[in-house]
Order: C-alpha cells, then sequence, then structure tokens
C-alpha cells in the first residue's frame, strides 16, 4: 500500500487525537485499567498539549498517510538532559493497519532525521508487557534499563531501550 510520511502541522492535532484514542484501547486494554488508559489518554494527548509540543517543536510529529487515510504516527525529540540523544516518544499505528510496514517506515523516517541531525542515539520507552517490544528489539534496539514513571496517579513500567544508528 502506497504510503507518504510528512511532519504534523498545527492543523493534524484533532486527527493524532483521533488516532491515538482508537489506537491505545486496542494496544493498552490487555495490560492496563480502563481508568488509566482515560486519564493518560488526556493527559498526554490534550489538544494543548498537542498543539503546544508541534508550535514549539519541543516534540517533532511525523504522520504516515496511506490511500489519503492518516493511518499512524510518531513523535520524538532531543532528549534535554543529554542533547547527544534522541528520544523517540511515540510510534502508533492503527490495529487494522499493523503489520504492513508502517510501524517500520516510520522508525525508518525518525532513524533519518536523527542521523541528519548528526546524532547517533536513539532510545525509547515501552511498556514492559507491550508486545511491540518484540518489534522494537527486530529493529535493533536494546533493553538498557528498567524505569517505572508516575503519570498522575498511575506508573507505567517500561523498559528503556536503545539502538545505536
Amino acid at each position: 500500500m502506497k504510503h507518504q510520511i510528512r511532519e504534523a502541522t498545527i492543523s493534524d492535532v484533532e486527527t493524532i487525537r483521533q488516532l491515538a484514542n482508537e489506537i491505545w484501547w486496542d494496544c493498552y486494554a490487555p495490560i492496563l485499567e480502563p481508568e488509566q488508559i482515560t486519564y493518560m489518554l488526556a493527559e498526554i494527548y490534550s489538544t494543548a498539549k498537542l498543539t503546544e509540543q508541534i508550535k514549539n517543536g519541543t516534540q517533532i510529529y511525523l504522520l504516515l498517510v496511506a490511500e489519503a487515510q492518516p493511518v499512524a504516527f510518531a513523535a520524538f525529540a532531543v532528549r534535554e538532559e543529554n542533547k547527544e540523544i534522541y528520544k523517540l516518544h511515540k510510534l502508533y499505528c492503527l490495529p487494522a493497519m499493523q503489520g504492513r510496514g508502517f510501524g517500520k517506515a516510520l522508525l525508518n523516517a525518525v532513524m533519518q532525521r536523527v542521523k541528519a541531525a548528526g546524532k547517533s542515539i536513539l532510545e525509547l520507552n515501552v511498556n514492559k508487557y507491550n508486545k511491540a517490544k518484540a518489534v522494537y528489539e527486530k529493529a535493533g534496539f536494546n533493553v538498557i534499563y528498567e524505569e517505572d514513571i508516575p503519570i498522575g496517579p498511575y506508573f507505567m513500567n517500561d523498559f528503556v531501550m536503545r539502538k545505536e544508528l
């Protein structure tokens, strides 16, 4: 299926919110309580937060469009505490579109942009129970440590993974 990847703009905020809402329930319902998913979607994907991130460039969002329909997105940024490392904050694809190489295409686009910025390390967090961990391992990422991240009254129990580009 033909696709294109483009940088998201403020006009894409609602599209990203809709994609996240559909994807997160499928992705996280097996491992998180519904209250936690609801809270995190509201916290991470608020219109104000996404707009600010895109407007200020604190995260770069990429949108993958296939057959004129947005089906996946990614977000990444340089790490504030270590400017030599980039972090992949988000990489999600609609459940019906998984297995078609869209996630891999987005990941490759992120890695190309990191290299173009003159950097060679990409990190990400993945929930310890998320099946996406295997996808990242296949792409060459390795677990470097574990961390529990508080988000409001909840915790994300994550592996931090890294790849040298």
